[in-house]
């Protein structure tokens, strides 16, 4: 699998940028809009702040699900049994912000989300007629209003050599929303899997970012564009003592959205966060 980065100011960025998500689940973009000063902003005061005792205070609401996740309840990805080696924070407009760092990740996510909506749009301008008409909406009009789009700043802690065996920084996993967008990350180890299921290094370099189908657009899109199987590898010598910052924003249409005749995305995101072990099953 090659997934070649699209410049995003290039006449055919939105047919290129399309054509690899279709292919491949994933696009990566380079001269895109969003401020390389904010990231390195967020990427070093989010990491002071995971060092300190302060992230304790905003412990995670289990229905809101906003706030700080611990390593203790990290995510365990679906079909895997241990949980992954991170930390991280829920950021939503409505949700609790810490008051230890500045508002830049706050900022990041209204420019973020900005962007992430326009490559929304390429990706339905670009979506064939006959997979265009399966959309319940225009895939625009599902995040209009939406207050489930999510910033998560995530922490993976340096190793220590005590890791359970087995153990990965993100095991192999699908997201569960539409879109995702997420800046390289401090650090490289971002892998996707290809149709013979061998792995492949994802472009990251800094600067570059990193775009991927969430379930929810393969279902709405029949599959046409693949949640694609992704994960984070832990390093190896020197990189394996250095945290790793990153900060993907998953792009979430309303919970009312039709996504098929199976589901809607209430529906499908409760089903997912109980998969995840993030929310308890209704009694």
């Amino acid at each position: 699998m090659h997934i070649e980065p699209v410049d995003y100011l290039a006449p055919d960025a939105a047919q290129k940028f399309t054509e690899s998500l279709h292919r491949t689940g994933f696009g990566v973009l380079k001269n895109h809009p969003l401020s390389q000063e904010v990231l390195e902003t967020i990427y070093k005061e989010w990491y002071d702040f995971f060092q300190s005792d302060a992230k304790t205070h905003y412990s995670f609401d289990p229905e809101k699900q906003d706030g700080y996740f611990s390593p203790k309840v990290s995510e365990t990805a679906k079909g895997n049994t241990k949980r992954d080696l991170k930390e991280f924070y829920h950021i939503f407009p409505w949700g609790r912000y810490p008051a230890e760092v500045s508002d830049a990740a706050r900022k990041y996510y209204d420019q973020g989300a900005g962007l992430a909506a326009e490559l929304l749009q390429w990706v339905e301008e670009h979506t064939p007629a006959e997979i265009k008409a399966k959309y319940s909406m225009p895939l625009s009009d599902m995040i209009t209003g939406s207050e489930q789009t999510l910033l998560r700043v995530l922490h993976y802690p340096p190793l220590t050599g005590d890791e359970e065996t087995g153990s990965v920084r993100a095991a192999a996993h699908e997201d569960i929303n539409l879109l995702t967008i997420l800046p390289a990350a401090t650090q490289a180890g971002l892998q996707v899997q290809g149709k013979d299921d061998k792995w492949f290094d994802v472009p990251c370099d800094f600067g570059m970012l990193i775009v991927n189908i969430g379930d929810m657009l393969d279902e709405a899109s029949e599959g046409y564009y693949p949640s694609t199987s992704h994960r984070v590898m832990n390093p190896s010598g020197d990189e394996a003592k250095k945290s790793r910052v990153s900060l993907p924003l998953f792009l979430h249409p309303r919970l009312d959205v039709k996504l098929s005749d199976r589901y809607t995305a209430g529906e499908y995101l409760e089903e997912r966060l109980i998969e995840l072990g993030a929310k308890k099953p209704k009694q």
